[in-house]
């Protein structure tokens, strides 16, 4: 067997976790390759669409919720949406692609991806392939894909996509794929010290937030994270406070949650099950108006974090958090029940039994 994994690069969400698939089914010896579908679509494309991400995420977000807002206004219609229209058209090359490599199953992280299969399979009935949804909801457009499977991040969301007429009994609750090796073993000392990420693009008021921590909550040291924007670890090092480290895109994400006492981040879909899955306090910061809304609001509902969507109302839940042992052990508790630890294996093995 053979295995293709395709993603899109708007938000490392996707990307990270179309690579912990891959990750996964090499740990069990099965060939898996991963892919940005939109290199093959053309060589330029994969950055005009992480362009086209960044800008409409400017202002707020803006610009991102407004097109959100229209997405999930369409998805109500019935017709064919553009989504639709224009991945079809490059069903071609996807076609040559897959069968010049002789790809037996296609696994697909992002919707444009999974929409120009749906295309491709209705000339090729054999053509098999999962989404895998990675937020807390059922986002505009799925109902156009007609996958074999459907990974969806919890039994508790399968009515939203129901709702959106996706039928049952594809619908794998499994969680968002995270690669076993992300969770440690060996048990970790936890030390005084927050950690703040702000999404693989680093976007928002980081450094008026950083400024705030710093002044206000003592005795704790603060690891930030900024991602691929190497102008915010710029400008966050012009700080001068020893308890301040400020790092650029790390491989090893999984140490600096599993040993800070709180996670502080925007509400990614991957990085939020990432900081589940390692059962740390949460706290999800400003979330871009839209989805990232919809994965805050899941797991403040569930016990699983606090949403705060203000520098000072981050500011006053951290406080809370960190002075509130029980309040962080109920997170934990509700973290375990809610979020699977091993929904990679899972989904690796399910294709085992069930495709190969």
């Amino acid at each position: 067997m053979k295995v293709l994994v395709l993603t899109c690069s708007t938000g490392g969400g996707h990307n990270s976790c179309a690579r912990y698939i891959k990750e996964e089914f090499l740990s069990y010896h099965i060939k898996c390759d991963y892919k940005d579908y939109m290199e093959i679509i053309g060589s330029k494309a994969s950055a005009i669409a992480e362009k086209i991400y960044l800008d409409s995420t400017k202002n707020n977000g803006l610009i991102f919720k407004g097109v959100y807002k229209l997405g999930e206004i369409y998805s109500k219609t019935n017709i064919p949406s553009p989504v639709y229209g224009l991945n079809s058209l490059v069903k071609t090359k996807l076609a040559d692609y897959i069968a010049e490599n002789g790809y037996d199953l296609i696994i697909g992280t992002h919707l444009f991806p999974c929409v120009a299969l749906t295309a491709l399979k209705k000339e090729n009935p054999e053509l098999k392939f999962i989404n895998v949804a990675t937020d807390y909801e059922c986002i505009p457009f799925w109902e156009e894909t007609n996958p074999d499977v459907f990974v969806i991040p919890s039994e508790l969301l399968k009515p939203r996509f129901i709702e959106k007429k996706i039928k049952e009994n594809i619908l794998l609750p499994i969680g968002i794929p995270v690669a076993s090796r992300f969770k440690i073993k060996e048990p970790v000392k936890v030390k005084k010290q927050i950690l703040l990420t702000s999404g693989s693009m680093g976007f928002g008021k980081i450094k008026e937030l950083v400024t705030k921590i710093l002044q206000e909550i003592a005795k704790y040291s603060l690891v930030v994270i900024c991602g691929n924007n190497k102008e915010l670890q710029k400008e966050l090092e012009t700080i001068n406070d020893e308890r301040l480290k400020v790092l650029g895109f790390v491989n090893n994400i999984n140490e600096y949650i599993a040993e800070s006492e709180m996670v502080i981040t925007k509400p990614g879909g991957l990085t939020t099950t990432e900081v589940a899955v390692l059962r740390r306090p949460l706290i999800h910061m400003m979330p871009i108006p839209g989805v990232e809304n919809y994965n805050a609001s899941f797991f403040e509902e569930h016990g699983m974090s606090l949403k705060a969507e203000s520098i000072d109302k981050v500011v006053a839940s951290a406080k809370v958090l960190l002075n509130n042992k029980s309040l962080q052990a109920e997170m934990i508790k509700n973290q375990a029940k809610y979020i699977n630890d091993r929904s990679a294996a899972d989904l690796v093995e399910y294709v085992i039994k069930h495709f190969k």
